[in-house]
């Protein structure tokens, strides 16, 4: 069997791709056993699999990447989704998300997220008094307490699934929210398309993930942070779009988003992505709201 998948593009099954990014040491010339000590952390050696561009629909993604009992061995160890990030900057940020969707949705529907880590976004949401039930789909099991907390009063139902939303009703869900999810899926197809059986007709579905069209992925070329093990594939907005359109939705609105970070972690995490360590200079920790490279897209029905 071989050490990893051979994809099609994960968005329109073509064949035929041309490599436009690769690390020094391309994750596919390496052992499982060897690779396995890149998946997470900071190293001054950056390895990923190689990211190829679609000759047919364009889209940017890995065509060799784990199996799925690999990926299955390597999330079981991960830390919390953006832990190295000061609370309270990371509230902003997820404030923010919420705000771009929270006078589009109607009320008295359910709520539905996938990876929502500790809540923060389902919080916004519970205090809004819009929703009825709380679907949450995080495998990180050691959350669940803290999840259920950040529901508040309203009900909830909290599964360490990401792939099987059959136990949500049809139709009932107004908001479904993925943030920095989607290119983590090996077939986000699918999952796209479920959801939406999942919506109202007058529901909305949130997504965030990074660009790999921005101004940052431009500058830091292949130490841009998205090129990394976790990611399968990244989106800009014109991909982006046309996975939702195949997906079955027909609205689809992309913008930029707004990351808040305190200014001595955006400069160490910089120095880090250039092998450089600044742990013991003492920086600035004001924080700022900047568009550094991720976007939001609203889609529906």
């Amino acid at each position: 069997m071989d050490t990893y998948l051979h994809r099609n593009c994960p968005l329109c099954g073509g064949t035929s791709a041309t490599t436009e990014v690769s690390s020094a040491r391309c994750g596919e010339s390496l052992e499982f056993a060897e690779i396995q000590k890149f998946w997470s952390g900071l190293f001054k050696e950056k390895v990923f699999f190689s990211y190829a561009r679609c000759q047919a629909c364009k889209l940017l993604y890995c065509p060799e990447y784990f199996q799925s009992d690999q990926i299955a061995q390597l999330y079981a160890d991960m830390a919390p989704n953006m832990d190295l990030v000061p609370s309270a900057a990371l509230v902003a940020t997820q404030q923010g998300y919420w705000q771009a969707v929270a006078d589009l949705v109607p009320s008295g529907g359910d709520y539905l997220e996938i990876g929502p880590d500790v809540g923060y976004v389902a919080q916004q949401a519970a205090a809004s008094g819009k929703f009825g039930h709380f679907w949450l789909f995080e495998p990180n099991v050691a959350v669940h307490p803290t999840l259920a907390r950040a529901t508040g009063d309203c009900s909830n139902t909290i599964l360490a699934e990401m792939e099987d939303f059959s136990t949500v009703p049809d139709g009932s869900v107004g908001l479904a929210v993925m943030i920095h999810v989607l290119d983590h899926l090996l077939d986000p197809l699918t999952t796209l398309s479920a959801i939406r059986s999942k919506l109202r007709p007058d529901g909305a579905l949130l997504i965030v993930t990074h660009n790999e069209q921005s101004l940052l992925r431009k500058l830091m070329a292949t130490r841009w942070p998205p090129f990394c093990l976790q990611h399968p594939e990244v989106y800009n907005p014109r991909s982006i779009t046309a996975l939702l359109e195949k997906s079955g939705y027909g609205s689809v609105n992309v913008a930029r988003s707004t990351n808040h970070f305190p200014l001595d972690f955006m400069i160490r995490q910089a120095a880090h992505a250039f092998g450089l360590k600044l742990d013991k200079v003492p920086l600035p920790k004001r924080a700022l709201g900047l568009k550094l490279g991720n976007i939001q897209t609203i889609a529906r029905f």
